[in-house]
């Protein structure tokens, strides 16, 4: 069951810069940085009450968000949902006629478990499901 928005996500080209804006600009803490191999992805999280900003930047110049921010710039590039049963949620939403980016869930940032729902199925925004690994808060 989706239990909350777990954060949104914002595609930076520059990841140095984007940290002092939201750091020092906005006066957000920072809570950590995370390469993620699987997306080829470098993440940066950002605690706000009930939330995560997450700034993501590709890693070596590659991969799915290298593709993006070359089509449409830096900007909002998803939401992700917290679910307690990524197996159970994935196979109710495919009922529904959703359509997921990968057959199957792949390793995420902090040890969870992620997939990303097509953008044609929920009104044209990217979606990710993450569930959680046990440990993590």
């Amino acid at each position: 069951m989706i239990r909350r928005l777990d954060h949104i996500a914002i595609a930076v080209p520059d990841l140095a810069r984007a940290l002092r804006l939201y750091a020092e600009d906005l006066g957000l803490t920072l809570a950590g940085t995370e390469d993620v191999p699987t997306e080829s992805t470098s993440t940066a999280f950002f605690p706000i009450e009930g939330t995560r900003i997450e700034l993501v930047h590709p890693m070596g110049g590659q991969g799915p968000i290298a593709k993006y921010l070359d089509k449409r710039g830096g900007g909002l590039h998803h939401l992700c949902f917290e679910t307690d049963d990524l197996d159970a949620d994935v196979a109710r939403l495919k009922e529904k006629g959703w359509t997921f980016l990968s057959e199957s869930a792949r390793p995420g940032a902090h040890g969870s478990r992620v997939i990303f729902a097509h953008p044609r199925s929920c009104e044209g925004v990217l979606i990710e499901l993450s569930e959680h690994a046990k440990d993590h808060p």
